[in-house]
Order: structure tokens, then C-alpha cells, then sequence
């Protein structure tokens, strides 16, 4: 076998959704970042067909929204579903049920467009076999890996992440529980052409089962196919298009043997997290650490969440400004958000698919629905703008924990928003009351944290922002601390800097310019 070191800090397995974002984020940062993926080439199919309110919010910190074709204002549906059940996700401020239409391979060449100009090494037709010992606690990761060729090198990073999908062969390697329940049923999913289809948008069900499509472009239509009765079968089988056309005819009486797919591709709703989101040097993150019925689109969105969250952390420990010890709380963060995923999609497949039992549940969600305050929680849920991550002490303004919402600020230069702020991956403090003092507690963290004097726009009493005067921002978005008149204390601001940038005296760091 060939001896071949890799000198990377991080060596991230997969390039879908997740590992190209956490690429990306990770060389922001200023890591060196090498990714590895056995496909020479993408699929272009696109199982994904859009994204959650968060992840396009995550994009647009990023100044990737532009690159999906349609400018920053990339085309959104305000109506969405929990379980088949429609409403407007409006009724939640800045929230929406998400950008729609976008494929999955769109989303992927955006993303590996951008980690490349930002300098990963992006290496296709590079499979990885296995995994030394010593990840836990040694000074690196030592692998082997399969090159295009068929030869095996042993390479050698910092930092492992496993971005490899739900049948993640780094989760195995590295030792990770991965409990949950196993599938009880199979679905299809394909795109099709050469047939007339009747759009189902949102799914309508009938006594045999589900059945979904909609409109991808002029000719090719979407469809989804849940028969009731289907047994499980093995997690991404092979099927054929005559498979699905029979499953599509049992449910819904319609013949569409007479048209051909593009790709077909089946499914299951196993649903499965791993135990821990880290073990030593090795990260899991989106599907490599959690799988679930894909209800609500949520998957993508989640997987590009957790490589923002994992990516700056990373990144300030490859810099030498924060220790290890930073790391745990990607796993405290990301494990939380992917139990509630788990937990709303599971409730989502019981009412969108269950049978005539599940009648009653469905009868009562339509009740329930109508009310505002239930329509918020839903929304907020699938949505994932109601995410709150527990700081636990330091928990204690209403803002903290919580992403900054995408409001517009005044300043010196005109107006601003929260996602510009944020383009160049380091934190942002927002000085909303032109204090001095504010200013001159952030300045030994400058090169980590920008400072901004701004004018926030005016928020009536229920707004999040409202009475803030200070709101320190991590690259991810999220509120790391918040002050106001009844509770600005100095003290707790200098902490939280130290808590999430690292210890003042280090040596600062410069960021990665944005692209």
C-alpha cells in the first residue's frame, strides 16, 4: 500500500449538501480542507428540492442566494404543511415554509463552486476505507482511502468529519451507536416524463396509500409513491420505473406505464440519530448523523445547518484562539435540534401516512390548526427558525441562544443587514446605543468580532429585538449574548466573548475575505 500524507487540517468524507457547506465554512475560516467523495462525478439527480426559512437565511449570510439563479430574493412559499396539513407559515414572523424548486444537484454546484474558489481540495472517485485507532485522543487522524486508480493511500489530517450519508461508513469505522427504529414501510420517488399528471403539490392520500407530484420543469414531473402495505426494503435498493408505475396505479387507479423516467429512487422512514455528534477527532454531521422521513424537505436544511454550527468552531480551533473544548458544543447544539427533527417528522409520517387509523389524528390536526398560536409552533418548527440552543447560565435574555432575526439596521453607510454583517465568517456586535463602552469591552477581540454601531429599526413590544442595546452574534447567526437597560452588565459580555472567541490575549486572527 502507498504511503501518502495529506497535509490538511480537516478532512471531510462526502461532497453532498453538508461536507461541500462545511468545506466552505471551514476554509472561510482559514482551514485547509481536503474532501473526499467516491462518485467521479455528481448524480444530477436531486432528491432535495428546496430549503427550510433557516437554511436559506444560512445561504444568505454566505452571499450565496444570488448564485441560485434568482437573486437575493429567491422565490419562497408562504403556504406550507405539517403532516398534509396546509396553512400559511406567515402567521410566524420571518417565517416561511422555504425556497421550492430548487434542485438538489443546483444546490450541490452552488456549493462546491464556492468551497473551491474559497480553496478546498475537492478530490472525486476517492473512496474511504477505514480508520486508524488513536482518533480519540491522539494528535490526528490517520485513514485509508481508495484513489480513482483503485490503490490505497494512507492519509493523515487533524480533524475527520463524516458527511458520507445515512449509511455513513465513517459512523461505522469510528464507533458510533446509531439506535432508533427501523423502517416499517418503503416509498418511491422519481422524475417523470411522456405522462399528464394532475399536480398533488402537498400529497393526497387514498384508501391504498399517498401519492405526490408536482412540476420540476417544462415536460418532467416530480412524484412521490407511499403505498400502504409496502413492506420495508433496503435503505437506497434499486428500483424501476415499472415498480413505481404499479405502486402509482394501485393507489390512485392511473396508468403511467406509457411514460419513462429520468431516475427513480426509493426510501424508507427508519429513523435513526447518532449517539454522540463527536467522538475524539471525528465529527458526524446531516444524514451520517441522523435519517428520517424526508417530510417537509428538512434534511438538506438541517445538514447545511450543522455544518455552519461545526464550521467556525472548527475553524477558531485550527487557529489556535479557542481550545478543544469548544468543539462539545456541536454535539450539545446539533444533537438537540436533530432529536426535534426527528421527533416532528416522525409525528409528520404517523399523520401523512398512517391508514384509516390515523383518521381521528388527522380529523384533530384539522381542529387544531386553526389556531394562530398553534400555526406559529408548527411553523417555527418546520421552518427551524425557532430554534433555541441552551447557553444554560448564560441563557438569560429573551435573544440569547436564538438566531438573530433578518431585521435591517442604519448605519454610517446606510442600510444594513444581519447576513451582510456576516459574510466574513467572524462574529459581529452590534452596538445599537452608541456605547463607548461596549465598544472599547469588544476591541481586544478585533480580527475575531467586527463591531458595528447601528441603528436598530423600531420593534413594538413583542418584538425580540426590542429594549436591546448590544447583541453579540456568532458566524452562525445565533445570539451569543444580548444587553439591555435592566440587564447590560459589562462583565457578562466579556464573558460570552471569551466563552465563544476564546481568551482576549490570544493572538487575533485574520478571516478569509468573502467571495
Amino acid at each position: 500500500m502507498a504511503a501518502t500524507a495529506v497535509d490538511a487540517d480537516v478532512i471531510v468524507i462526502g461532497a453532498g449538501p453538508t461536507g461541500l457547506m462545511l468545506a466552505g465554512e471551514l476554509c472561510l475560516g482559514g482551514a485547509r480542507v481536503v474532501v473526499l467523495e467516491k462518485l467521479t462525478e455528481p448524480t444530477g439527480q436531486s432528491r432535495g428540492l428546496g430549503f427550510t426559512a433557516r437554511a436559506m437565511e444560512v445561504f444568505d449570510a454566505r452571499g450565496l442566494l444570488s448564485r441560485f439563479g434568482q437573486g437575493e430574493t429567491v422565490e419562497i412559499s408562504p403556504m406550507g404543511h405539517f403532516g398534509g396539513t396546509v396553512f400559511d407559515f406567515t402567521v410566524l414572523p420571518d417565517a416561511h415554509f422555504g425556497a421550492r424548486g430548487i434542485p438538489q444537484s443546483i444546490t450541490e454546484q452552488v456549493l462546491e463552486d464556492w468551497a473551491g474558489e474559497l480553496g478546498a481540495d475537492i478530490r472525486r472517485g476517492w473512496e474511504f476505507v477505514s480508520l486508524d485507532d488513536g482518533y480519540l485522543d491522539g494528535d490526528g487522524v490517520h485513514l485509508t482511502a481508495r484513489d480513482p486508480q483503485g490503490a490505497e493511500r494512507r492519509l493523515h489530517a487533524h480533524w475527520l468529519v463524516g458527511c458520507d450519508g445515512g449509511a455513513s461508513r465513517v459512523r461505522a469505522a469510528a464507533g458510533f451507536g446509531f439506535p432508533g427504529r427501523d423502517a416499517t414501510r418503503g416509498m418511491y420517488l422519481a422524475d417523470v416524463t411522456g405522462v399528464e399528471l394532475r399536480h398533488r403539490p402537498l400529497g393526497e392520500r387514498t384508501p391504498h396509500g399517498m401519492v405526490m407530484s408536482a412540476p420540476l420543469s417544462e415536460g418532467v414531473d416530480r412524484i412521490i409513491v407511499c403505498p400502504d402495505g409496502t413492506p420495508a426494503h433496503e435503505r437506497e435498493r434499486t428500483v424501476t420505473y415499472d415498480e413505481v408505475a404499479r405502486a402509482w396505479h394501485h393507489i390512485t387507479g392511473e396508468d403511467i406505464t406509457g411514460g419513462k423516467a429520468d431516475w427513480v429512487s426509493s426510501f424508507t422512514d427508519a429513523t435513526r440519530q447518532a449517539e454522540q455528534y463527536r467522538r475524539g477527532r471525528v465529527f458526524l454531521a446531516g444524514d451520517a448523523a441522523h435519517i428520517h422521513l424526508p417530510a417537509g424537505g428538512q434534511g438538506l436544511s438541517t445538514g447545511v445547518q450543522d455544518a455552519v454550527n461545526l464550521g467556525w468552531k472548527l475553524a477558531a480551533v485550527i487557529r489556535g484562539e479557542n481550545s478543544p473544548e469548544l468543539l462539545d458544543s456541536y454535539h450539545e447544539e446539533r444533537h438537540a435540534a436533530g432529536r426535534r427533527l426527528l421527533m416532528n417528522t416522525r409525528a409528520q409520517g404517523i399523520v401523512y401516512l398512517g391508514g384509516a387509523e390515523s383518521d381521528p389524528l388527522r380529523e384533530l390536526f384539522g381542529e387544531l390548526i386553526q389556531y394562530d398560536d398553534v400555526k406559529r409552533h408548527l411553523a417555527g418548527m418546520v421552518s427551524h427558525v425557532d430554534l433555541r440552543y441552551d447557553f444554560g447560565e448564560d441563557d438569560t435574555h429573551p435573544l440569547t441562544g436564538r438566531r438573530l432575526p433578518p431585521r435591517r439596521f442604519t448605519g454610517a453607510d446606510g442600510t444594513l443587514r444581519i447576513a451582510q454583517l456576516l459574510r466574513s465568517g467572524r462574529g459581529v456586535l452590534l452596538d445599537l446605543a452608541d456605547d463607548a463602552d461596549v465598544r472599547r469591552e469588544a476591541s481586544e477581540w478585533q480580527g475575531r468580532v467586527s463591531v458595528a454601531t447601528l441603528t436598530a429599526p423600531s420593534a413594538d413590544d413583542g418584538d425580540v429585538l426590542a429594549g436591546a442595546t448590544a447583541v453579540l452574534v456568532r458566524p452562525d447567526g445565533y445570539v451569543a449574548w444580548a444587553g439591555s437597560p435592566a440587564d447590560g452588565d459589562p462583565k457578562r459580555l466579556r464573558a460570552a466573548l471569551e466563552r465563544w472567541f476564546g481568551p482576549a490575549d490570544r493572538a487575533p486572527a485574520t478571516a478569509r475575505p468573502a467571495v
